[in-house]
């Protein structure tokens, strides 16, 4: 299971497509939301927790507060109350409808500017076909920056239905950035398991017996777990940490029941990188200026440095999470899960040793940097692995938005690439759907292997100064993002 999110503020997700008649992401102020004809407010999350969705036609926002209706009666909330909106958004053209369920997290300022276009910094979006529309489906390889950190990605397409026989694929460029795709393959599963669920290596792990967290807290012993028992609409997304003084890494501890005698724990967590943190990947980049192309090549083709940006990379957990389990010597960490997003969290498992944690209790610890990270819901399975019956679905036909055969380019992890390198370039594709097996559930997964290169200004001169002290001191990172994000505040305010 999965959830479309974003972060920061009142974002209008006005994406531009091709051979339609859609608008583009605008900025607005809090009193000119209204809902225009492609999308609206149907829902919002307050702070205190509670899920609110509106009878048609959604909300308004109007002089600092949300109006509209729920259960046929008026109701009216002050924007400083609220957590996250649910946007929903359709787009039609005489050939096809696009359709996005958005959350945005409303941070800790009660503006309203539209940011999605300026922050959203990674991944082609996919779209899968339901048997009516085309539907904002998944987001691979994230934080791909070059070619020498090009990765596998594993998306669960929850949308995707077979329409005479095919099962139909939308793939596309929605930010300034160019991205380059190696391979698209479907996965079918059919297993007769409740659910089936994959690691970040593509292996599929049936959940029979899944058990949500008794108990989760933050450093500050604030209660996390109606924010984390449940794959919903309440998700856990702070802001980047904008005081000096404060700690930039969260602090969460959660507790799940264990048999005493389990040795092994499939842990569920449906999380991914936050708009801001996505923000950050280009923001760190820009500081390169005009020797980001050395770079890139520095990465690409030499593995020593491949190896120390990993090594950062699990150092600062910005865009790969550490999971501890709570031992007899204290805590030590047995997994790692990657980010993935920004609008897409996915359902991923990580496989735990928990053969030495004693007694009837498993506790987790985990530590984020505060902005970067964004957390639906964490469970534990105990059950052994049932079998799962995998297909691997190679596309029967790519062709771009101009007609241009492309599959040769996805059929195959090679040297090809079917590059993207401009907003709204768009491909379809489709497969051949097999028949459903008696008695069996089906998920389907898409494989995706590939990379992307955001368009920086990379004129100007390298910040080495920042940038090594980025790379060397532990969490300058996670500061460096709050002291963008108070920049970004103040500029806003100033436009306002």
């Amino acid at each position: 299971m999965k959830r479309t999110i974003s972060i920061i503020t009142i974002v209008v997700l006005l994406i531009q497509l091709l051979s339609c008649t859609v608008k583009k992401v605008q900025r607005v102020n809090t009193p000119d939301i209204t809902n225009p004809a492609s999308e609206k407010i149907v829902g919002i999350t307050t702070k205190a927790g509670e899920d609110i969705r509106f009878k048609p036609p959604g909300a308004v926002v109007q002089n600092g507060k949300l109006q509209a209706k729920v259960n046929n009666r008026d109701y009216e909330i002050s924007l400083d109350q609220i957590q996250r909106f649910w946007i929903e958004r359709k787009e039609t053209s005489a050939s096809r409808t696009i359709g996005l369920v958005a959350a945005i997290a409303v941070g800790t300022i009660a503006v309203a500017a539209i940011i999605v276009a300026a922050t959203k910094e990674s991944c082609p979006f996919v779209y899968s076909w339901n048997g009516r529309q085309y539907t904002f489906d998944a987001e691979p390889y994230g934080a791909a920056i070059t070619r020498g950190l090009e990765r596998d990605d594993y998306s669960e397409l929850e949308q995707l239905a077979p329409d005479k026989g095919s099962y139909r694929l939308m793939i596309s460029n929605e930010v300034e950035e160019t991205q380059f795709t190696n391979l698209m393959e479907i996965m079918v599963a059919d297993h007769a398991s409740d659910r089936v669920a994959m690691d970040d290596r593509g292996n599929v792990y049936s959940l029979s017996r899944v058990e949500p967290a008794t108990a989760a807290a933050d450093e500050a012993g604030r209660d996390l777990l109606p924010w984390l028992k449940a794959t919903d609409r309440l998700i856990w997304e702070p802001d980047a940490e904008t005081n000096p003084d404060a700690d930039v890494r969260q602090d969460i501890r959660l507790t799940f029941p264990k048999p005493s005698s389990a040795t092994n724990a499939k842990l569920v967590v449906n999380a991914g990188t936050s708009l801001w943190g996505s923000y950050m990947i280009k923001a760190i980049s820009e500081l390169r200026g005009g020797n980001i192309e050395d770079w890139y090549d520095s990465i690409d083709h030499n593995p020593l440095n491949q190896a120390v940006l990993r090594a950062w990379m699990e150092r600062e957990e910005l865009f790969m999470l550490k999971i501890y389990v709570e031992e007899t010597d204290g805590w030590v960490q047995r997994g790692m899960l990657l980010g993935g997003g920004p609008f897409v969290l996915e359902d991923r498992v990580v496989n735990l040793d928990v053969s030495h944690a004693r007694g009837d209790q498993l506790h987790i610890r985990i530590c984020p940097p505060k902005g970067f990270w964004a957390f639906n819901s964490f469970a534990v399975d105990y059950s052994p692995n049932n079998p799962v019956q995998v297909q691997v679905l190679h596309p029967i036909e790519c062709r771009d938005s101009t007609g241009r055969d492309r599959l040769g380019q996805v059929a195959s992890a090679d040297d090809s690439y079917y590059d993207m390198p401009d907003l709204g370039d768009r491909g379809y594709l489709s497969f051949r759907a097999p028949a459903v097996k008696p008695g069996m559930r089906r998920t389907v997964f898409l494989h995706t292997r590939g990379y992307y290169k955001i368009h920086v200004n990379g004129a100007g001169p390298a910040d080495n100064e920042t940038l090594t002290h980025i790379m060397t001191v532990p969490d300058a990172a996670a500061r460096f993002a709050g002291v963008r994000f108070v920049t970004w505040q103040q500029e806003h305010n100033a436009r306002r």
